[in-house]
């Protein structure tokens, strides 16, 4: 076999296998592992949602809107952890090889951006989608990076912590990757934001496609700390020149 030709198999071999294969080393709970975590699920998704819908009502950049957004992230983290065993999850090979999923959950991040990039270009042309996302957009260009950034990072990992790390098990005997898309997109509803929905419902589809490959959060938390990082920076400046909305009464108090 030429060098050349080696080479290619070589890297041929080190590329994951796709999203529809699950990892050998998948492990599922039993019967009283589920119900504990769906006891735990029905609680913190109520919380959650709650305060994710108050945060989001909160005067941009405001101290009450950090207050909340921290707390959302505490609840999602609480109750991913007090359901059950977290797993970190394996990608494998092509060449039959398990290793912890990196590069290609990063990748995939960068690609989902892409794709909400080109969406907002489009966006930009429907009134009704650019007020939608230009308000969420909001609470993105209020304030300053590194402690925003923070905040996003904290809360795309809790998210992954409770949706794939305890919600998704929680109903792995009945269509797991529909069930906890479509709760994760629930979460989202006291948002009252169609552009948020949206997006929960398209990145909730490819995050709980990770989790199933790979059986653990690592692969999706990477890839939905990749594209909230890649959001809060380069989205925010399609739409600066927006006019604000409508502010809530929450955001009319100042707090």
């Amino acid at each position: 076999m030429k060098p050349a030709r080696r080479a290619l198999r070589r890297i041929g071999d080190r590329l994951p296998r796709s999203l529809s294969h699950v990892a050998s080393t998948v492990i599922a709970d039993d019967a009283r592992g589920r119900a504990r975590r769906r006891r735990v699920v029905a609680g913190t998704t109520a919380v959650g949602a709650g305060l994710l819908g108050t945060a989001l009502s909160a005067r941009p950049g405001s101290p009450r809107f950090y207050r909340l957004s921290w707390a959302t992230a505490g609840a999602w983290t609480v109750g991913g952890v007090l359901s059950g065993p977290l797993r970190r999850g394996w990608i494998e090979h092509r060449d039959d090889r398990l290793r912890r999923p990196v590069l290609v959950p990063v990748a995939t991040g960068g690609a989902a951006f892409g794709a909400f990039y080109g969406f907002a270009l489009a966006a930009q042309r429907i009134p009704v989608l650019r007020r939608a996302i230009a308000h969420v957009l909001r609470h993105a260009d209020s304030t300053g990076d590194a402690r925003l950034l923070t905040m996003v990072c904290a809360n795309a990992v809790a998210e992954e912590v409770f949706f794939r790390g305890a919600v998704y098990p929680s109903v792995a005997e009945h269509h797991p990757v529909a069930a906890s898309t479509a709760l994760y997109t629930l979460a989202t509803v006291p948002t009252r934001n169609p552009a948020l929905i949206a997006a929960a419902g398209f990145m909730g589809a490819l995050f709980a496609l990770q989790r199933r490959a790979s059986g653990g959060v690592q692969a999706p938390a990477l890839t939905h700390l990749t594209w909230s990082i890649l959001m809060v920076r380069f989205m925010p400046p399609l739409f600066r020149d927006d006019p604000p909305a409508t502010p809530t009464s929450a955001e009319r108090s100042g707090r």
